[in-house]
This record gives C-alpha cells, sequence and structure tokens, in this order.
C-alpha cells in the first residue's frame, strides 16, 4: 500500500489536525468517555474488516521477521484493544487537575493545572495496535494526534483510522482530531520538521528509529527506548520463584520490549542454573552463556540450543527466542553489568536478602525496577494507567509507561484583584 504527498500536502495535514485539536477543548469529560466506548463498540463490531486488512499486511512479512508477532491481529487481541479503550474511557481525566494551589502574600492565588500538551505526533513500526492506544490516550487527554505508522502495517493502520472516523463524526468531532501520515519516509521527514504545528514526537519502536529521531527532529521528543531487559538471579533466590519469573519474562511473548534478553546468575548458584532454565529449554529458547553457565548447563540443556556467548551478546535486544546468560561474582557485579549494558527500560533481582534487595531497587537506574517479579509487567494497562502509548527510559517530562498524565503539560492560572508590580 503507497501513497504520496508534496510538501504543501503534508502542511495542509498539519494544519488540519492542530485547528481540530482545538475543538477537542470544547468537549466534555462525558463527552470524551462515550465516545472511547462507541469506539471499543466499534473494534468488536469491525474485528473482521481489521483481521482481513491485517493478514493482507502479513502476506507481506516472512514469518520469521521478529515484527511478525507485533504485526498480527487476532480476534483476541482486538477484544483486548477495546477493553483498553473502555478501561480509558473509565480512568478519571487529568485535565483541569490542580497540581499547586495557594495564595501569594500579595493576595494573588495561583493555580497549576494540568493541560493538554497539544499536538501529538507517535511515530512506530508494525504495531497496529499503537494506532488505537494512541487516539484513545490522546483523546481523553484533549490531545489531536498525528500517526506515522510503518508501511509494514499500512493496511492496517488505515482500517483502523476507517473504524474510527465515523466515531468521531458522530460525536461531533472532525476526523482529523487523528490523521493517519502516509507511510513512505517523506511523511518521517515532514513530521520531525513540522515546527510551530507539533508540540511533541513519540517515537515506538528500534533502536534505529529511536536515534534516527533524535538526530533529525526539529521538535520536541519523548524517547521511548528499546529494552535491554536483566534479571538478576541472586545467591539466595528462591529457585521455583526465579524458574518462574524468568521464564515469563522471556517467553510470554518475545517480541516486546518488555522480554528478558540477560539472566546474570550470581556464581555461587551455577549448580541451580540446569533447573533455573529447564522452562526456557521446553520453550525452545536458544541460550548464548558465558563459560562458567555453559559448563553447568552442558549436558543439561539441548546441545542444539546451546552456544557460547560472544561480548555481542550482552546489550543485544533478542526479540525472538533467543537470550544470554552471564555469570557475576555478586551483586556488585550485576549493578556494573546492567550499568554496562542496559538500556534504562526494565531490571529485575530475584532475592530473598531484603538488604540486596533495597540496593538494587536504589542503585539500578531504569524506568522500572522489579524485585522478586517478572519485567513482563512493564505495561501501561498492567500499571492500571488503560493503556499507554510508550515506555519513556529518558528522565525529562516522562518515565516509564506513558498514560494519561505524561501527555498533558501544565498552565498557570493567576487570579487577582488590582495587584500591580512594584520595583
Amino acid at each position: 500500500m503507497t501513497t504520496t504527498a508534496t510538501a504543501t500536502d503534508y502542511a495542509a495535514l498539519f494544519t488540519a489536525t492542530q485547528q481540530a485539536s482545538y475543538a477537542l477543548g470544547a468537549l466534555a469529560p462525558a463527552a470524551t468517555d462515550a465516545l472511547l466506548r462507541d469506539l471499543a463498540a466499534a473494534v468488536r463490531a469491525e474485528t473482521p474488516f481489521l483481521l482481513a486488512e491485517n493478514a493482507r499486511d502479513l502476506a507481506l512479512m516472512p514469518a520469521e521477521n521478529p515484527n511478525h508477532d507485533r504485526l498480527r491481529l487476532t480476534a483476541e487481541r482486538l477484544a483486548g484493544i477495546a477493553t483498553d479503550l473502555e478501561n480509558v474511557a473509565a480512568l478519571p481525566s487529568p485535565l483541569g487537575q490542580a497540581l499547586s494551589d495557594k495564595t501569594l502574600p500579595n493576595g494573588l492565588h495561583l493555580r497549576k493545572v494540568r493541560v493538554p500538551l497539544g499536538v501529538v505526533g507517535i511515530i512506530y513500526e508494525a504495531r497496529p495496535n499503537v494506532t488505537f492506544d494512541s487516539m484513545a490516550l490522546c483523546l481523553k487527554t484533549g490531545n489531536a494526534c498525528l500517526l506515522k505508522g510503518g508501511s509494514d502495517a499500512a493496511y492496517s493502520n488505515a482500517a483502523a483510522l476507517a473504524v474510527a472516523g465515523p466515531v468521531l463524526e458522530r460525536h461531533g468531532l472532525p476526523r482529523t482530531v487523528a490523521t493517519l501520515l502516509p507511510p513512505e519516509r517523506a511523511a518521517t521527514e515532514a513530521l520531525l520538521g513540522a515546527v510551530g504545528f507539533v508540540d511533541v514526537v513519540i517515537p515506538r519502536g528500534s533502536q534505529g528509529l529511536i536515534d534516527y529521531v533524535r538526530q533529525h527532529a526539529k521538535v520536541p521528543v519523548i524517547e521511548t527506548g528499546a529494552g535491554v531487559v536483566h534479571t538478576y538471579f541472586d545467591e539466595s533466590g528462591d529457585l521455583a520463584k526465579g524458574a518462574a519469573i524468568v521464564a515469563n519474562a522471556k517467553t510470554r511473548r518475545v517480541s516486546v520490549c518488555n522480554s528478558l534478553d540477560c539472566l546474570l546468575i550470581n556464581e555461587h548458584r551455577l549448580a541451580d542454573l540446569p533447573a533455573l532454565a529447564a522452562p526456557l529449554a521446553a520453550a525452545g529458547v536458544e541460550v548464548f552463556a558465558d563459560a562458567p553457565a555453559l559448563g553447568a548447563l552442558a549436558g543439561h540443556y539441548p546441545a542444539a540450543l546451546l552456544a557460547p556467548a560472544d561480548e555481542a551478546h550482552f546489550g543485544t535486544e533478542f526479540l525472538a527466542l533467543r537470550m544470554a546468560i552471564k555469570t557475576v561474582p555478586d551483586l556488585a557485579g550485576a549493578l556494573a553489568h546492567i550499568a554496562r549494558h542496559g538500556s534504562r527500560h526494565s531490571e529485575a533481582i530475584i532475592s530473598e536478602t531484603a538488604a540486596h534487595i533495597d540496593t538494587f531497587l536504589q542503585r539500578v537506574d531504569a524506568a522500572a525496577v522489579y524485585a522478586n517479579a517478572s519485567t513482563a509487567f512493564t505495561d501501561g494497562a498492567q500499571f492500571g494507567l488503560g493503556a499507554e502509548i510508550g515506555i519513556s527510559t529518558q528522565k525529562l517530562h516522562a518515565r516509564g509507561p506513558m498514560g494519561l498524565e505524561e501527555l498533558t503539560s501544565y498552565k498557570w492560572l493567576v487570579r487577582g484583584d488590582g495587584q500591580v508590580r512594584l520595583g
């Protein structure tokens, strides 16, 4: 599926979306919630159409491509999308929430309140669910959105907008409050240069995409970084907990950014590594192990799935049934490895030593840090945010799963009674 647009066309699209963002300001929260519930109903009603269009995209992508699972929609996944839309509708609106309320000695009354960002651009790859998540979160927060999906999901994304358009119009909004840009690269370049039209751009996808956006954007960017995820099995780690957590973090869904990439194991627990890794073997996970871990697994892990690790395996986001194993001498060694190879996304410790858990939680620099739980929980819906527009790995404005609050800014409302500043 291909479309073309000239520079003038992009300016017109951006202008229309910016104008539409003003219409959102007049929509009452209850009306927005009703719209989102209607959109959820439309997703359920149009499931056959959405699946048929998604199949057109899937037919063009090899099944072994790591993005194939991300691209694939199923009836179950669409039902989950509809439920997420309803969950967002059920959440309280952050708009108008007072972050600060005070009266100065001179009588001026100051309130700091949440307001929309304005126009949010989202650049993403083969993830058609992002189209619905972005629309829901942006509508709920009074933001218009410019959606730049990848060519791999062109039919799926267009189908999503075809389902959403009539719902928007029935609720008195122009379709341009959610604009799907052409899948071509020129649209990305136009969006990144849309100064005066776009308030922030959020990239979701590979490290290559994120790096490209950071290097070329002339508008503000919130990075949702790739996930190079570690779990450290401490000397006091519970084996049953550890086996379940590691297997869940690695195999629940391998193509997502919160999936496990590297198991760090305390050298004093190498004898337990075969039992710890047994569920991984059952799931067909290919393991790249350093020398001590390789020795511990030899004869206990399928030889066809076991290989020596090299330095390149540490710091790799696999997005597949592959992972690395690194032996560390102690907690300090685990912390040093994470500091060197982590991406500040999600990290975990499995330990029964309270002091080690506290040190790990305090010292690890990541958006989400876990103790005795799977990193698979790094997700907006799982965190009670309804959905997410991305998982920010930066520290300015937002960090971690970005829900409603993270899609707002604030302004100061100042009320006086004739005060003037002297001096």
